[in-house]
């Protein structure tokens, strides 16, 4: 059986029981004909570790895909306010489906961007932007800096 994620029409939020967050939906089949499997994301696995060593050791870490609208937003909100930052481009990088599959147990959301500040998701690029509006998002880099 397929556990998809539990949401409704006022909150995004994934609603999933943590087991069910360490799953996600492989579609197989033969003839033109899906089936569902389930797969789990090995969170103690080289790729996680990998994932997770990127957002520890990075004041900014933005994963990201080069023809994303949203991850351009997200790179342009921290290039706006001159704050650097490290970004793997998944769809460039070998391992970028894992990865992805990775910050999906993580964060709860596979969409890209997944823009990490000292070591917490804020979100995506909509989110990043709204901060470097708002003035927050400087903020939240200059406290990483000074740690």
């Amino acid at each position: 059986f397929c556990v998809p994620k539990k949401t409704n029409k006022y909150c995004s939020k994934d609603h999933r029981s943590p087991k069910e967050q360490l799953y996600k939906l492989v579609e197989t089949g033969m003839g033109g004909s899906p089936s569902c499997q389930i797969a789990a994301v090995d969170m103690k696995g080289p790729v996680a570790d990998d994932v997770k060593e990127k957002i520890n050791s990075n004041c900014v870490m933005i994963f990201s895909k080069t023809y994303c609208p949203y991850c351009k937003m997200a790179k342009k909100a921290f290039d706006d306010i001159g704050a650097k930052y490290e970004v793997v481009e998944l769809d460039k990088h070998p391992n970028g489906t894992a990865m992805q599959d990775v910050l999906d147990t993580m964060t709860g959301a596979r969409t890209v961007p997944r823009v990490f500040v000292s070591g917490k998701c804020i979100g995506g690029g909509s989110e990043a932007r709204q901060k470097q509006k708002d003035g927050s998002l400087l903020e939240l880099v200059k406290q990483c800096q000074e740690t």
